[in-house]
């Protein structure tokens, strides 16, 4: 039987997901929508897939069995809707929105609904992570340091804070939900931030959080989108006798016997992928960020960011 895929937005995180969506033997990519009928056009001739200028043309046309939703933050909310209401299995990219509300809001479609999700914060499908894990099984760890340090992606709604909801909610979201797999739920906080006439946008350009854990564990979050090029974006965690630094490509462990470097083995884009169309298809059970989990990191990272453009208290 063939899987039959519809993708919404045709940028650079689509264009990861057709590649290997592509690859996975009996999935067909039938559709791709994006308001840039050209943009639509490149990555649905490269898909061998139709192409359409609007996601609702899309839905009304194809005969799917899954939506990949590869929208700007500000543009999520009506099309997840119009899928729920078909009953379509929903793969998101992160974040879920720009606010709160619209985020919480399709939750409760969701789950009314029953719909089998996914939301792309592939970070936990790095075996590094998993090792990570295992070794802090036994050392819990007592302090966490996030650190998204980039320069500002060259895309107009990014630098909005309409239309992306800012870095924080936008790329430091990852080290949000690595740090909530690895240490466990924040109980409360302090965040500030600021921007600057060199900034991009309207956006804060810098921003920090102090953030303590139920575990008792503490952490301290910071991002900023001023430099030329990516500088340092990962999650470091002390615990006792044990030093991590997890990115998106390798962990480093130190402990008694010294100072290791692990390359990750697996690719995590991929991975998420083909977790969801096994879903989908009833062959597997690897969906590690169904929708409302993923709401749970959103929330944090939302509230960050409010409280940074506050100088105040993380409300959670």
């Amino acid at each position: 039987m063939t899987t039959r895929i519809g993708l919404v937005g045709a940028g650079f995180i689509a264009g990861r997901h057709v590649d290997v969506l592509t690859s996975i033997e009996g999935v067909t990519v039938a559709g791709i929508a994006d308001p840039r009928a050209d943009r639509a056009e490149v990555l649905a001739a490269r898909a061998g897939a139709a192409a359409y200028a609007h996601w609702a043309d899309l839905l009304d046309v194809e005969r799917l069995d899954a939506l990949w939703v590869c929208v700007p933050p500000h543009a999520h909310g009506e099309v997840e809707t119009a899928a729920v209401e078909r009953g379509l299995p929903l793969f998101v990219e992160k974040p879920l929105a720009t606010d709160l509300g619209t985020a919480a809001a399709l939750a409760d479609r969701i789950d009314a609904a029953g719909l089998l999700t996914a939301v792309g914060y592939h970070w936990r499908y790095l075996d590094t992570l998993e090792l990570a894990r295992e070794l802090l099984a036994g050392a819990p760890a007592r302090l966490v340091l996030g650190t998204w340090l980039d320069r500002a992606p060259r895309v107009d709604w990014w630098a909005r804070q309409d239309g992306s909801g800012g870095q924080t909610v936008e790329q430091a979201t990852h080290l949000f939900d690595v740090a909530r797999v690895l240490v466990g739920e924040v109980e409360a906080g302090w965040a500030t931030g600021s921007r600057s006439p060199d900034g991009p946008g309207d956006i804060l350009d810098v921003c920090t959080a102090a953030l303590r854990f139920d575990s008792g564990a503490v952490g301290s979050f910071s991002n900023s989108c001023l430099l030329p090029r990516a500088h340092r974006i990962g999650v470091e965690l002390v615990a006792p006798g044990l030093g991590l630094w997890l990115t998106e490509h390798q962990l480093v462990v130190t402990d008694d016997d010294g100072e290791r470097v692990v390359d990750r083995d697996v690719d995590p884009f991929e991975a998420e992928d083909r977790a969801f169309v096994a879903a989908v298809r009833g062959e597997g059970d690897d969906v590690r960020t169904p929708y409302r989990e993923a709401l749970r990191t959103h929330r944090l990272a939302v509230a960050v960011a409010t409280a940074a453009a506050d100088g105040g208290t993380v409300r959670l």
